[in-house]
């Protein structure tokens, strides 16, 4: 991403205090949910904290998307995110196959948004080089 852009610049200081945001809720609901006794509407709603941050995160992508004028930045982010719905949803598709069929564990749809945003950090390289 070009963080030399107004947009790009935006979507930094949006991107960061969300990540941070993230980590410490996803630590405080580890730490929260040590505690045997924990049940009830705050236990569902320390169970979707860290989510919150996830859904802001696609939000800023949006954004950024939105507002980014030059049109090869946004290109390079459109097909990276492209790369990733098309890894996440052939991992996933793979695995629920794997479970019903040869009984693997399961695997968390927690992971999804962490093998999508690997999957497009991994695609931007290759993206942008088929422009070169």
């Amino acid at each position: 991403m070009n963080n030399k852009s107004p947009a790009g610049r935006r979507y930094v200081k949006r991107f960061i205090p969300a990540m941070i945001a993230y980590l410490v809720l996803i630590f405080g609901a580890s730490f929260a949910f040590r505690d045997p006794g924990l049940s009830g509407p705050l236990a569902w709603a320390i169970a979707v904290a860290p989510a919150v941050p996830i859904v802001a995160v696609i939000a800023i992508m949006g954004l950024y998307i939105k507002e980014e004028t030059d049109e090869f930045q946004r290109n390079v982010l459109v097909e990276s995110m492209i790369w990733g719905f098309g890894v996440t949803m052939t991992v996933t598709t793979v695995w629920g196959f794997l479970e019903i069929y040869v009984h693997t564990p399961g695997l968390q749809s927690f992971w999804a948004f962490p093998i999508f945003c690997g999957a497009m950090g991994l695609a931007q390289p290759f993206v942008r080089a088929r422009y070169k």
